[in-house]
């Protein structure tokens, strides 16, 4: 009897998948446990595995096909027997939709996550599984190959043209062509970016606040943690970022007024702290949540962050963490990247974003008469004058300001 092969769902929000790319083509004979298509989420990639063996017989929706979940894709079984009894829209009494025992099918035993392979040269290289498997059977070095699947992915059609010495790439010993322009469609997670980002501008009242903080206290702080943890005193590398985080908590726990929603009609005020924290990833921009933050001491903040931040890089973050009603107030920190002042955009329905920007020296009072240079950050809080009057915004940014100061460990 034929089978039908599902869109899964990943995570209980996921209503939609993207299939990005086909690596079987109908009427190719399949084994259980070979690689499908890929597909995405708005946050995350991942492949397709067959559970079962035959000859696809069927492919209902083509790549770049944004796909219902649960929905059959195609149908994998014996020549000639009959597919459009599995076809989506067609006789829909007859459809053979997934049971929860499919399901938990599908779940556990047909889905792998993409997965980056590291170099020994520490260069990172995108390359599905199987073709790594092939590439490593054959002994080829694939760490030069420019793949053809989403976002630069090396699949197996790229291995095979690589041994077959059909690639365009340094592999094969071939130049690459110079082009005048290359064209990309949009990755189902950037299409989301761009749809949140231009929907929060477009509907909520953003406005932005500018403050510096003295960060010596910052500095020594971080400074002893260094020494302690090159002593062997120190397990935990708690970073600038962490005591950050660390001080907004305690701020949104004084102002309440920014750990919330705004709801057109209401507003949703959070009495604990759902922190979200801005990651930039190879596939984006994500955003997770750490829940319950105002719990944590500040080791356990640090390696939540590390984690979430970890997860997000690697595509196995929980996708419930990154929907922006998950988060009750986001921090964002372009500071590494030498940014002195910008304007982060509010993840709706948030209140509020605080932006942190690099460290500057900057001329200031010592006490009795002498003037010097100190060490301060810029921080920029992005608040939704809906939900938040310029008056007790800038009173918390100043809490935050003044947390920073007065840190200590």
């Amino acid at each position: 009897m034929a089978t039908p092969v599902i869109m899964p769902k990943q995570g209980q929000s996921v209503e939609t998948c993207i299939i990005t790319s086909w690596l079987k083509k109908k009427g190719a004979v399949v084994h259980t446990g070979d690689i499908l298509f890929s597909y995405e989420t708005d946050k995350a990639a991942f492949d397709m595995e067959s559970s079962s063996e035959g000859i696809l017989l069927d492919i209902f929706f083509d790549e770049g096909a944004e796909v219902p979940v649960l929905v059959n894709v195609a149908v994998i079984g014996s020549s000639g027997e009959e597919t459009e009894l599995y076809r989506p829209g067609n006789n829909r009494e007859k459809i053979i939709t997934t049971t929860k025992e499919n399901s938990e099918k599908v779940s556990q035993s047909s889905i792998i996550q993409i997965q980056e392979e590291y170099q020994d040269d520490g260069n990172k290289t995108r390359i599905s599984p199987r073709a790594k498997r092939l590439a490593d059977d054959k002994g080829l070095k694939y760490n030069n190959i420019i793949g053809s699947g989403p976002n630069g992915r090396i699949i197996v059609r790229d291995i095979e043209e690589a041994l077959n010495g059909k690639t365009t790439s340094p592999v094969a010993g071939r130049q690459m062509p110079v082009m005048e322009y290359t064209e990309q469609p949009l990755t189902n997670v950037r299409k989301m970016i761009a749809k949140a980002m231009h929907a929060s501008l477009q509907n909520s009242a953003q406005l932005t606040h500018h403050m510096s903080a003295d960060v010596r206290n910052l500095l020594e702080a971080r400074k002893t943690i260094k020494n302690e943890i090159a002593d062997g005193n120190a397990k935990q590398d708690i970073t600038l970022n962490d005591m950050i985080c660390w001080c907004v908590i305690k701020a949104l726990k004084k102002f309440p007024e920014a750990n919330s929603h705004f709801l057109d009609d209401r507003i949703k005020t959070f009495n604990k702290v759902h922190l979200g924290i801005a990651v930039d990833t190879p596939r984006g921009l994500m955003v997770p949540t750490i829940k319950n933050a105002d719990d944590m001491g500040l080791v356990k903040l640090s390696k939540e962050l590390k984690s979430v931040a970890e997860a997000c890089r690697k595509g196995n973050i929980n996708p419930e963490l990154l929907q922006s009603n998950a988060a009750s107030f986001t921090v964002s920190n372009l500071g590494a990247y030498g940014v002195e002042i910008f304007t982060p955009v509010i993840n709706l329905p948030q209140a509020g974003i605080l932006g942190v920007c690099t460290i500057l020296y900057r001329p200031a009072d010592l006490g009795n008469s002498v003037f010097g240079f100190i060490p301060v950050i810029g921080l920029s809080l992005t608040y939704d004058h809906r939900a938040i009057d310029g008056g007790p915004a800038t009173l918390f940014l100043k809490e935050i300001k003044e947390q920073i100061e007065r840190f200590r460990i």
